[in-house]
């Protein structure tokens, strides 16, 4: 435990007081360093470790080899803009924030307003850093050439102005597993405020700065091929290279497509499942389904019933969107809103892991580099399949549609990254095999969700496919487990199951495999 420690104290940045330092000369010292700790934990042995030990230690080796991985190829604090986004209002629905990032966000959901005192102090100080952090990203990204990442990247930091205008203008709603609550500046201090303002100065001005440069930018910002597949097999611990996800992605955008195609015939007869038209309605909406929802999952029963699950999920149960400003989840959660509460399984892990730490301090906290990404997104994406055929939809057949509208949609944009990051794709044409693979146009080339999804993808390696590798991963998982109940002669309780899946924590599926199915049960 305390080369974990020690490790996760090494793999931060050095400090400048409340300035992270990225510079060339710090990021070569990390590297010179590094080989000491990876060779340190080599040298302990792990002969005759229970399973969930030697697990324990993949996940530390999976993080020195993310931290290697970010310094020889990613390098995002020399290649990537939006690495130096640091002001978020919301919480991430995952362990972590998605993406790589400076250390040392400033998240103003985990304050309380109106700020007390000691809380104007911090504050002032971390965001009053925020100019002398992009004055220094200005440095650090002088030789990146990577286009895509300049030119799409720029909408992050226009994210973090959007944030801090409303800051200022006292219209900020900040959001966490908790819940949301307003945000503004009113009462504190003229050091606060002035903190806020400069930050918002500095922000616009580097946003200047991304567009005056970024036309000049011409290079590829993928990893390529090999390098994906090194980061998949050595950090991510996936058993599948890059070109084997392209034939798993296409398979399942093939299967989603055939599978809507079928049910819209087998519903030929229904009328069609209209959205939605006002507030009030959406809201009545969602809080039936809310209440169906929760009951269904629970008394299946499919997942162990817990005091925080309903608590977990009604935070998040959205708001009415007018149709002219609905992107592609909005086009679902106002026909059905049960579609996005069903992928929203990862607030109920993010409850777990608050309310129920696991027992392995190494697990308690969530691993870096997202090597949590398809256990989390691939799970939330298998258990809209998983409700759907267990029969939360049985009457209303026509939202069975839209369970294979969204898997199709997430095949697609995944297949989209992974072209991306062997450079056989733009960004540009990546939002457009997106759009045009996902059925009756509900995702739009170039818009805000689009882009959103498409930069993230390509500034983290793995990310896009993860939604679809790890439902395909938790499938085997499903498979092997079920095939060991059956060897032994027991039935198969699917809240079993799900309880041992949800015990093991935030780890890839493929140490879960380790841990729960015995050699006679796994695949041929």
């Amino acid at each position: 435990m305390k080369l974990f420690e020690g490790w996760r104290s090494f793999e931060r940045p050095v400090m400048n007081g409340v300035l992270p330092d990225y510079s060339a000369s710090a990021m070569a010292a990390k590297a010179k360093a590094l080989p000491e700790w990876q060779k340190r934990l080599a040298a302990i042995d792990v002969t005759g470790w229970p399973i969930e030990k030697v697990n324990d230690y993949k996940l530390v080796k999976a993080e020195m080899n993310g931290f290697d991985f970010n310094l020889r190829v990613l390098r995002p604090w020399a290649l990537d803009p939006a690495f130096y986004v640091s002001v978020w209002a919301v919480r991430s629905d995952c362990p972590l924030r998605e993406g790589p990032l400076a250390y040392d966000a400033i998240d103003l959901y985990t304050y309380k307003f109106p700020l007390s005192p000691a809380d104007q102090k911090t504050l002032a100080g971390r965001i009053g850093a925020v100019p002398a952090l992009l004055a220094e990203a200005k440095t650090n990204l002088k030789d990146s050439n990577a286009r895509d990442l300049w030119v799409w990247g720029e909408q992050e930091l226009r994210d973090q102005s959007a944030t801090l205008t409303s800051l200022e203008a006292g219209t900020l709603t900040v959001t966490t597993l908790e819940g949301s609550q307003h945000a503004d500046l009113n009462g504190t201090t003229p050091e606060l405020q002035a903190a806020v303002v400069s930050a918002h100065k500095a922000t616009d001005d580097f946003i200047a700065w991304l567009e005056k440069l970024a036309p000049q930018k011409t290079g590829p910002s993928g990893v390529g091929k090999e390098n994906y597949n090194w980061y998949e097999k050595n950090v991510h611990l996936i058993p599948f290279p890059w070109e084997d996800q392209v034939v798993l992605l296409h398979r399942e955008l093939e299967r989603s497509q055939a599978a809507l195609r079928l049910e819209e015939l087998n519903n030929q007869n229904l009328p069609p499942l209209e959205p939605v038209t006002d507030a009030a309605s959406y809201d009545k909406m969602s809080r039936d389904r809310m209440d169906k929802f929760v009951k269904f999952i629970t008394t299946k029963p499919i997942i162990p019933d817990k005091p925080y699950i309903r608590g977990a999920l009604e935070p998040q149960m959205g708001h009415y969107v007018p149709e002219d400003k609905r992107i592609f989840f909005t086009r679902v959660t106002h026909r059905e809103p049960m579609l996005l509460m069903s992928h929203e399984y990862h607030w109920i892990d993010l409850a777990r892991m608050r309310d129920e730490p696991n027992p392995s301090p190494i697990r308690r906290l969530a691993p870096l580099s997202n090597i949590w990404d398809t256990r989390a997104e691939g799970f939330a994406t298998a258990f809209e399949e998983i409700v759907m055929h267990a029969g939360l939809y049985d009457d209303n057949p026509r939202a069975k549609e839209l369970v294979w509208m969204m898997l199709a949609n997430r095949a697609a944009r995944g297949l989209a990254s992974l072209y991306v990051q062997s450079n056989d794709f733009t960004l540009e044409q990546a939002g457009q095999f997106h759009s045009a693979w996902t059925p009756r146009g509900w995702a739009v080339a170039g818009d805000s969700l689009t882009t959103f999804e498409q930069l993230l993808y390509l500034r983290q390696p793995g990310y896009g496919a993860s939604y679809v590798t790890g439902k395909i991963l938790f499938d085997r998982l499903m498979t092997e487990y079920s095939r060991q109940q059956e060897i032994a002669g027991k039935p198969f309780v699917m809240r079993d199951f799900m309880d041992r899946f949800n015990n093991d924590g935030m780890i890839p599926v493929p140490l879960m495999e380790d841990e729960m199915i015995v050699k006679e049960a796994r695949e041929p």
